[in-house]
């Protein structure tokens, strides 16, 4: 089922999140529908790196206590998960609330680790992917997204947030390894949510991030809970109500070169209390590249994308920058940060570490030229 299930919810008051997630499971047969006793229930939640709740970088804990109650009403056993990509696990969960909530239901928390292979169908852009023994171990998965923009892909939201299932620093060679291709890094995503095949998907919302997302951009109360057996189509969905051209969104483009049926959106599969038609006002997406006029080459990519600057009065010295930098391409010292722009493949993994918002975007003047004569 492709039907995207649209809730205003303007508050985090849990007894408000209660019943927009039971409204949300009714909508599409009911929790017993997905969820049967005796089942282990991994809740993906949006753990990217450890932030205060008021930032709006992850997944509201509402939500999660929201879902985790339901699942053990029916007599299964949920527990809450991520791999953020260099931060303590317990203390980045800490801050984010996941393990208040895992504490008062008496659940685990825990962090995704011990990669095994994941299975891949045939068609698959990538045949070896490592996930989380649990992510395989898992009876039945449900995706807690967050809504936010995205540096390096424009936006993350339901088939982003699965890349969490790999594990810490697996994820930064993944990054090397595509490297500056966006549109193969889009068809790694599309690899890993139609392979793990969670079997719903509640995005948070209520309160999201626009500008320089995922950790450094703006909070923004777009008040929605959105929720579908289908993430793919939410999130194309929601592209357009945010006000991006599908054709420049690697995800969608990835998804339109296998032919999924996703690409076809269908106004009708739109439903609850928004249309189709809804924009959301006002919202900034980050433009780290240019529009395609030029093809997709490294040396091209180098020059048409929007490079990371340090902001030195920001920073606090912290290093995790240089820590998470799969290509080499910065060197830490003193609270200064020295590019290798010939290394650096715009994967924008300093920025989205950084917990001061020390690093910046910067345009090229080539880039600068190109957006000029485009908009």
């Amino acid at each position: 089922m492709s039907r995207v299930l649209f809730i205003s919810q303007k508050d985090y008051e849990q007894h408000n999140i209660d019943s927009a997630v039971l409204r949300a499971f009714d909508y599409f047969g009911g929790i017993d529908s997905f969820i049967k006793p005796g089942d282990k229930v991994l809740l993906k939640v949006n753990l990217v790196a450890g932030h205060e709740i008021t930032r709006r970088v992850t997944t509201d804990p509402s939500i999660v206590r929201a879902v985790a109650k339901l699942v053990l009403s029916q007599g299964a056993t949920p527990f809450i998960a991520d791999s953020p990509g260099i931060d303590n696990f317990k203390s980045a969960a800490k801050k984010a609330g996941f393990l208040d909530v895992a504490n008062e239901l008496g659940i685990e928390c825990r962090e995704l680790t011990e990669p095994v292979t994941l299975p891949v169908s045939q068609d698959s852009d990538f045949h070896k992917i490592q996930v989380s023994k649990d992510v395989i171990e898992s009876d039945k998965i449900i995706n807690l997204p967050k809504l936010k923009t995205h540096g390096q892909m424009l936006l993350t939201m339901g088939v982003k947030n699965l890349f969490g299932c790999i594990p810490g620093r697996l994820k930064a060679s993944w990054h090397y390894n595509v490297g500056l291709n966006r549109d193969r890094f889009a068809g790694l995503l599309l690899d890993i949510y139609l392979n793990v095949k969670p079997c719903f998907t509640i995005l948070d919302g209520v309160i999201g991030m626009h500008k320089d997302g995922p950790t450094s951009g703006e909070p923004y109360e777009f008040g929605i809970i959105a929720a579908t057996q289908d993430a793919i189509t939410m999130d194309f969905w929601l592209a357009k109500m945010l006000g991006a051209d599908l054709n420049e969104y690697n995800l969608y483009n990835a998804a339109k070169r296998r032919n999924l049926i996703q690409c076809n959106l269908n106004p009708e599969d739109v439903c609850g209390d928004i249309d189709s038609t809804h924009v959301f006002s006002g919202v900034k997406l980050p433009r780290t590249r240019t529009m395609r006029l030029l093809p997709s080459i490294p040396f091209l990519d180098r020059l048409m994308t929007s490079k990371p600057v340090h902001i030195p009065e920001k920073c606090i010295g912290c290093g995790r920058c240089q820590d998470m930098c799969a290509a080499g391409a910065l060197r830490h010292e003193n609270k200064h940060l020295y590019f290798d722009y010939s290394k650096c493949i715009r994967c924008y993994c300093c920025h989205e570490m950084c917990p001061v918002k020390a690093i910046e975007f910067r345009e090229s003047r080539l880039v600068k030229l190109v957006n000029l004569l485009t908009r």
